[in-house]
């Protein structure tokens, strides 16, 4: 009997038209784990204010970053599934799920369904666990395994934010680059609402997050906040990587509004510009495939920015997509599972 191993990606749009813009979009913002306010208002908010107005333009920044071969998130992911499949062997039947669009976690699950799977792994390809992807991710898996009469045990990885072959693999890709040559780092994550991390903390802890200093330090009590994740995996890098005190920090990008995690990485990036800072290195380790937040935000975005208010080069880390490390260090966190 083969194990299966199912790994999920938050999605992308089929194509960059905006009607495929536009579908994307629906789907993953109605989802009530990202939009998390009343149902109506949500509702209302996303198909009849954020969708139209926002469909056209997110089209056109996919179309920017659109390759010959498709989404990058995508190939990537398909990159990553293709090397695990080869890396772990025959035993295993390894297969491929976007929460949004296609293919769908819905497709892989029939597909590991055919195969006959004794048990199944599941990993929500997000280093840093977060109610909006990853609970949404696990919570609609296994929405779709109640619908195969007595499926097989189900084991999630809910986090790899310390993972040691995770933090390998992300210092394999800084070390492409002369650190000595950059006069700072920014960590940048996903931003969030900070009423998802209070809310976090209520569902699966005690309630007593402040995003404050309670994220210093990995305890029980925070194992499943986000916030203190992400800090989490720069303590990890910045360590590994010897980058001294006061040469780096944790950001968050993405932001809709300023009831968003802080500090902001755009404005950061300003600041940093305006203190005569000419080239910093960017990390974006809760991405394991570049995507459209990584491509365009930080490579693009950010860099003009930056060149705006007087800095030089803003360089990207490129995400872990198909690196060697990270397929065994994939390896190496189903094989613990199992």
């Amino acid at each position: 009997m083969k194990t299966g191993v199912l790994l999920i990606n938050l999605g992308t749009p089929d194509s960059p038209s905006t009607p495929d813009v536009r579908k994307y979009l629906t789907q993953f913002l109605n989802d009530p784990r990202v939009i998390d306010i009343n149902p109506v208002g949500r509702f209302l908010l996303v198909n009849g204010i954020i969708v139209p107005f926002r469909s056209s333009k997110s089209a056109k920044l996919y179309q920017a970053i659109w390759t010959k071969e498709g989404s990058p998130l995508l190939i990537n992911s398909i990159k990553q599934r293709d090397l695990l499949r080869k890396a772990l062997g025959d035993e295993y039947v390894v297969e491929l799920g976007m929460r949004y669009q296609s293919p769908s976690i819905e497709s892989a699950v029939e597909l590991l369904k055919k195969a006959n799977v004794s048990k199944i792994i599941a990993i929500p390809l997000y280093p840093q666990y977060a109610t909006s992807s990853t609970t949404s991710s696990i919570e609609e898996t296994q929405r779709v395994l109640k619908k195969w009469k007595g499926h097989p045990p189900v084991t999630f990885i809910d986090n790899f934010f310390d993972d040691p072959g995770f933090i390998d693999a992300c210092v394999e890709k800084a070390n492409q680059y002369d650190l000595e040559a950059y006069d700072y780092f920014i960590f940048s994550y996903h931003g969030l609402p900070e009423r998802q991390i209070t809310k976090a903390s209520k569902e699966f802890s005690d309630g007593s997050c402040k995003i404050g200093s309670c994220c210093d330090v990995i305890t029980d009590k925070n194992r499943l906040c986000y916030r203190a994740n992400c800090f989490a995996t720069t303590r990890a890098l910045v360590k590994r990587l010897n980058i001294p005190e006061g040469k780096y920090q944790s950001t968050f990008q993405s932001r809709l509004d300023d009831k968003w995690l802080k500090p902001y990485s755009d404005k950061v990036i300003e600041d940093l510009a305006k203190q005569g800072k000419k080239k910093v290195l960017v990390f974006s380790p809760a991405f394991v495939a570049d995507c459209l937040e990584t491509i365009h935000e930080i490579g693009t975005e950010y860099q003009e920015i930056f060149h705006e208010h007087g800095g030089d080069k803003i360089q990207l880390v490129e995400s872990l997509n198909d690196s060697p490390v990270w397929v065994n260090a994939l390896k190496d966190i189903v094989l613990k599972a199992k």
